[in-house]
């Protein structure tokens, strides 16, 4: 399961060096304001779907690929969103959040 996850991780990646008339991924990662829109407008149709209760997996879907496109867009790696969520795993979430 989390393997589609970094296949996807990899063709993103991969989408650095395409052209955007040949990708819509390279067209957002060289748009960061436009793959924050994206990342924006996901997240309220993944809301609404919820709400719907309809085509919840699909926005879910969209909402992540578009994330991952945003963070790829500013050089933040996932692998270090990983790391960052294990060390979390040693705190209570009141006490993570209560860190801050």
């Amino acid at each position: 399961m989390f393997k589609t996850l970094e296949e996807l991780v990899e063709i993103i990646r991969s989408r650095k060096n395409s052209t955007q008339e040949q990708s819509y991924t390279s067209q957002l990662l060289s748009n960061k304001n436009l793959s924050k829109e994206k990342v924006e407008e996901e997240v309220q149709e993944l809301i609404e779907a919820i709400q719907k209760n309809k085509n919840q997996t699909h926005e879910a879907a969209d909402l992540l690929y578009h994330l991952l496109v945003l963070l790829e867009a500013n050089n933040i790696k996932i692998e270090d969103v990983m790391i960052e969520l294990k060390k979390r795993q040693q705190k209570s979430g009141l006490e993570e959040k209560s860190s801050r």
